[in-house]
């Protein structure tokens, strides 16, 4: 499991260039999960931590993908023991609200964490002379941004 990966070294790995849009059937002896992209990208922090408390422990692993006719990510199963009454609810984790820690997924802040800040209800003109919505994120070294919401991914909290 890493954060990113090169596609050169994907394909030297594999002995080919790979789609990105369906992985996972490729001839190869272990699974690869790159857990935010490709070049150079860091684990996200909760990711990282929460693979960090599975250390040691039996867990199952898939790392096929799918981009396109429904998204598949790749999944670790592992299996925790809580008492009956101790699991929180689940969150549905994709709701853009102001506080929601994100990803933006394209240039000029790709691979850059942030939190949204704010959500103006109002359509912005882009650099590509497109009418969008936008959203305001804070990225980590505190400058606030505006991106369109299209260009970002929501970083699950549960």
């Amino acid at each position: 499991m890493v954060g990113a990966v090169k596609d050169v070294d994907l394909t030297e790995l594999l002995g080919y260039e790979i789609g990105v849009a369906i992985t996972g059937q490729e001839d190869v002896a272990t699974t690869l999960v790159v857990t935010e992209g490709f070049g150079k990208l860091s684990m996200a922090e909760r990711t990282f931590k929460l693979l960090q408390s599975l250390e040691g422990r039996s867990a199952s692993l898939n790392g096929a993908t799918q981009i396109r006719a429904g998204v598949i990510r790749p999944e670790v199963i592992a299996p925790v023991e809580h008492a009956a009454g101790d699991l929180p609810p689940a969150a549905s984790g994709n709701e853009l609200k102001v506080g929601t820690p994100i990803r933006v997924i394209r240039e000029p802040y790709f691979g850059a964490l942030a939190t949204v800040s704010g959500l103006p209800a109002q359509l912005q003109v882009v650099e590509s002379g497109a009418e969008v919505r936008v959203l305001e994120a804070k990225l980590g070294n505190g400058e606030v941004v505006c991106v369109p919401r299209a260009n970002v991914e929501i970083i699950a909290t549960s």
